[in-house]
This record gives C-alpha cells, sequence and structure tokens, in this order.
C-alpha cells in the first residue's frame, strides 16, 4: 500500500518505512505526526481525492530537525563595482512513515525504541584484566625494480647559457 501526500508545497509519494526529508514541521524528535493532506491512496482498491481523500491520514516519526545544504546566491552588475552575495540554508525535517491510516482510524504503531550502546564494565581489579595483544606492523614496501629504470631512455642534458655580458664602468 502505497499514498501520494502533501506538504510544504510538493508531493511524496510514500510507503511504510520510507525515510523522507520535508520541509519544517513541528514535532518533536522522537514523536508521532499525522500528516492530513493525502492526495491519493493507493493499493488493490486506489482511492483517488478530490482533492484529498476524506479520513485518510499518514503517521510519521519525527527522526531528526537539521539544516539542507548551503545555497549562495552571488549577484553582479559588471564594470559598476556592485557584488551581492547571500546564503540561506533551509530547515529540514526527518520523518520515518510508519503507518497508512484510512477511515479516520488512529495510530497503532508507536515511535521505535532508541538503540542503547552496550555498556562494558571496567575490570575491579588490575590484576585480572587479560594482556592486550601487540599490534602488528604492516610489511615493508620493497624497492622498485633497478631494471625498471635502466629501461627508460635518458633525456638529453640541457644546453648550456652563455656567459653574462660584463658591464661597461660608467665614466
Amino acid at each position: 500500500m502505497f499514498a501520494v501526500i502533501k506538504t510544504g508545497g510538493r508531493q511524496y509519494r510514500v510507503v511504510p518505512d520510507d525515510v523522507l526529508e520535508i520541509g519544517k514541521i513541528a514535532g518533536d524528535v522522537g514523536t508521532i505526526v499525522q500528516l492530513g493532506e493525502v492526495l491519493l491512496v493507493g493499493g488493490d482498491s486506489p482511492l483517488l481525492g478530490a482533492p484529498t481523500v476524506a479520513g485518510a491520514t499518514v503517521a510519521a516519526e519525527v527522526l531528526q530537525h537539521k539544516r539542507g545544504p548551503k545555497v549562495i546566491s552571488f549577484k553582479k552588475r559588471r564594470r559598476k563595482n556592485s557584488r551581492r552575495k547571500r546564503g540561506y540554508r533551509d530547515e529540514i525535517t526527518v520523518l520515518r512513515i510508519t503507518e497508512i491510516l484510512t477511515n479516520d482510524n488512529k495510530p497503532t504503531i508507536g515511535p521505535r525504541p532508541k538503540r542503547e550502546k552496550p555498556v562494558v564494565a571496567a575490570p575491579v581489579d588490575g590484576d585480572d584484566e587479560a594482556p592486550r595483544p601487540a599490534k602488528k606492523k604492516a610489511p615493508a614496501k620493497k624497492a622498485k625494480a633497478p631494471a625498471k629504470a635502466a629501461a627508460k631512455p635518458r633525456a638529453k642534458p640541457a644546453a648550456k647559457k652563455a656567459p653574462a655580458k660584463k658591464r661597461r664602468p660608467k665614466e
């Protein structure tokens, strides 16, 4: 099942577990937001909205708020000593689509739990610690074979320059 949604003046085709970047929307990281402007719900029996499908929403988890790439606007008027340089970065929200809902249903899937980093317990006594293996060094590189150097033809020596002219002393 897929859906076509409209947000921020753009349209996106989404399926569950899609990750997409849209213009910034309200919502804290880790919460579920509902996108209500669903233009089309596809699948076995597609529903086409006029302009939107009644009772259809798309549930999405907010993964992150960030800023987009830098866009630089540079204007110059030649021979007028006039330049203007401006730049900006769009505010972006990263979403993961969790469900496509129809018939005014509520989201059933909550936000995914965050993965915790495994904690390694420090040894209490320094004597019980296993010795660490020594790091191995990379093997030394072999020198180039002298046969290749001898096979190349040598360039002719450059011509010597004539000695500089001596200046006459001023009288």
